[in-house]
């Protein structure tokens, strides 16, 4: 999937008028890559570029939990970050711009198919069990517990609603903040807050057996 993004990016600095190069040797945060990026530095993508494709994508395929959808739209995200470069400001994290684009992205499929969903890794139940990962030397039988909490969780969350299930994806993938939350799909924070709330009481409500 690198390949076809890169291959879009090279293609859209050849198509269009390029300004003086801006680059980011003095400021390393997502905001002032984008912004070389935006000036020219296609060095200042592959950064962003590798700095945020596995939590993008994960977000897609746990939203789809279909490999080769999740593969779609991830470079349908990227190639409209190419897209819209030349018009970035930095009016918000560039995470939260981001996941804006796949949010829509995501609304876009959802709008076309019914089907929303997820699947979960380690880090994930972690979290919503609410406390750190012990040693794997420590937990002789870990890897089985570690699918079955794992397979709980999947159900848990694939029968919530919506909304709720993207909130806490774009926190536990995007590290978004519930204002983050809010920017990213268009709501309140208070609505953002709600669904994140509401999606991991009832996440830790169901995974009560293991805790």
């Amino acid at each position: 999937m690198a390949v076809a993004v890169a291959a879009g990016c090279r293609c859209a600095e050849a198509s269009a008028y390029s300004p003086p190069v801006m680059t980011a040797d003095d400021d390393d945060s997502d905001e002032s890559l984008m912004l070389a990026y935006r000036g020219g530095d296609a060095g200042a993508f592959d950064r962003l570029y590798g700095r945020h494709k596995g939590g993008v994508y994960r977000y897609l395929l746990r939203q789809c939990r279909n490999a080769a959808l999740a593969d779609e739209l991830f470079q349908d995200v990227w190639m409209n970050l190419i897209r819209a470069r030349a018009g970035y400001e930095v009016q918000a994290k560039f995470a939260t711009w981001l996941y804006r684009i796949a949010h829509n992205r995501l609304m876009d499929h959802f709008r076309r198919s019914d089907s929303a969903q997820v699947s979960l890794d380690d880090e994930t139940v972690a979290a919503v069990m609410d406390e750190p990962e012990a040693p794997r030397a420590e937990q002789p039988d870990a890897q089985a517990e570690s699918r079955e909490q794992a397979a709980r969780l999947l159900v848990l969350l694939d029968a919530l609603p919506q909304e709720q299930r993207e909130a806490f994806l774009l926190q536990q993938e995007g590290g978004l903040s519930v204002e983050d939350i809010a920017a990213a799909t268009g709501v309140s924070r208070e609505t953002a807050k709600s669904r994140l709330r509401y999606a991991i009481a009832k996440l830790r409500e169901g995974m009560r057996p293991w805790q």
